[in-house]
């Protein structure tokens, strides 16, 4: 599909952005081709530089669960503007934000609101540490905590597992040292990891629902056992919801799952579309912050008022609303559509879902973690994304990241899209592409 005013545009971003683009995943080096230049997003609708328009299952890479430009949020955030875009002192729309982030989940004792999920998990890690006075964090395989040093290590997911990066360039080797690694929804290897460095783990960092290696759901008693394995040794238990938060349910992955983190990183949905996030947790332990602690985290931009204002009403919306169960409800039933259409054509999918997120796997076996999700076949997925991108359907541009849904999906999107894969999946079939 030839994208002219995309193509010039790209061309002239590759002369002034790195890579031409300000998020790596956005380049489109996972499936190949131009990335499309966005111009307006409205409702589950993207309108690009080349005047097509495509429903949207990427939606900001999460964020917008209320759909693009959403009058409700964007009469928010225009109010807060008028008042002035930044103070650099306390204004009451953070404590606002911050007593609706917990309502919906009574872990966050404590808040302190930033500007980037990377910056929320990061801080949240450091506190960790200073806390416990431990230096040790351990992980799962294919899980993204953003890109602060020590956690970008060989088994990260998102744009690492597109691009096959085994790490990062310029991570000090010490610092990747101190991060230990276990498959995901391996509860005896995290129990092995306790064992073999018992009273120096400070913290278990963990997307409770993995969405950076794929879509890919926690088993049954794997978030239970994380927290019973913390609390017997001492460490903390920290829950990464930059993408589940207030997405599997109001109050996230800890509600739906029964498990109380000790602290709790949030982004995307917590700035209705905007730069913010927050991490929040134990009284006991946000006050080793400063200015009332020794562990130290500041930033010029946090809470910023406008940011503020659309998380606040957007998650007052949710609150008013309860979209939850339509959403899981048109989400099983694009996913229908799509395994319809797959086995119709042939080919052999997973797709794992969760609430409103689902990813479409070329597999044959089930994906439960990092080294399934790796035996995906990568080239049919592009080959797919491109014949969706073709009849108007915006799916992530890697086989490793996530898909959602918003409320501003309708029925008649999801018999299109299910349509469009019919003859997406027939397509790849038609081009000979080998699917595993």
């Amino acid at each position: 599909m030839v994208s002219p005013n995309s193509k010039k545009l790209f061309n002239r971003a590759l002369r002034v952005l790195a890579g031409g683009v300000n998020s790596p995943v956005r380049a489109f080096r996972a499936v190949g081709g131009t990335p499309r230049f966005i111009r307006s997003g409205a409702g589950a609708r993207l309108f690009d530089a080349d005047g097509r328009r495509y429903v949207d299952f990427c939606l900001s890479w999460g964020p917008l669960i209320l759909g693009h430009a959403h009058p409700a949020v964007v009469r928010a955030a225009a109010r807060a503007l008028k008042s002035g875009a930044s103070f650099g002192a306390p204004a009451e729309i953070e404590i606002l934000l911050a007593e609706e982030m917990r309502r919906a989940m009574p872990s966050l004792e404590r808040v302190r609101l930033v500007s980037s999920g990377t910056e929320a998990v990061m801080s949240a890690v450091r506190l960790a540490r200073g806390y416990t006075g431990r230096d040790l964090i351990l992980t799962f395989a294919g899980e993204y905590h953003g890109h602060s040093d020590g956690l970008l290590i060989r088994t990260s997911g998102s744009g690492l597992a597109s691009f096959g990066i085994p790490g990062s360039a310029g991570v000090p080797a010490a610092w990747a040292a101190r991060t230990i690694s276990v498959p995901y929804n391996d509860a005896a290897a995290a129990g092995r990891a306790f064992s073999r460095s018992r009273g120096r783990i400070a913290a278990v960092l963990v997307e409770p629902v993995a969405g950076n290696m794929g879509l890919v759901p926690p088993r049954a008693g794997f978030l239970r056992s994380l927290r019973s394995l913390c609390s017997k040794d001492g460490a903390l238990l920290i829950f990464d919801e930059v993408i589940s938060g207030f997405r599997v349910g109001l109050g996230g992955a800890q509600e739906r799952w029964g498990v109380r983190p000790d602290l709790t990183a949030l982004g995307k949905i917590a700035g209705g579309g905007f730069p913010l996030a927050a991490y929040g947790g134990r009284r006991r332990i946000m006050e080793k912050l400063a200015p009332m602690g020794p562990v130290y985290q500041a930033g010029t931009l946090s809470g910023n008022p406008v940011a503020c204002a659309a998380g606040l009403e957007t998650l007052r919306i949710l609150r008013r609303d309860r979209p939850y169960r339509r959403l899981e409800r048109m989400t099983r039933r694009l996913v229908a559509g799509f395994k319809a259409a797959a086995e119709e054509a042939g080919v052999s999918v997973q797709i794992p879902t969760i609430a409103s997120m689902f990813t479409i796997f070329f597999a044959k076996e089930p994906v439960v973690d990092y080294a399934s999700a790796q035996r995906a076949d990568t080239k049919s997925y592009a080959q797919f994304f491109h014949a969706m991108l073709r009849r108007g359907v915006y799916l992530p541009p890697s086989q490793f990241e996530t898909a959602f849904l918003s409320t501003a999906h309708t029925d008649r999107d999801i018999d299109r899209t299910a349509a469009a894969a019919k003859a997406a999946f027939r397509e790849a079939v038609r081009a000979c592409v080998t699917i595993i």
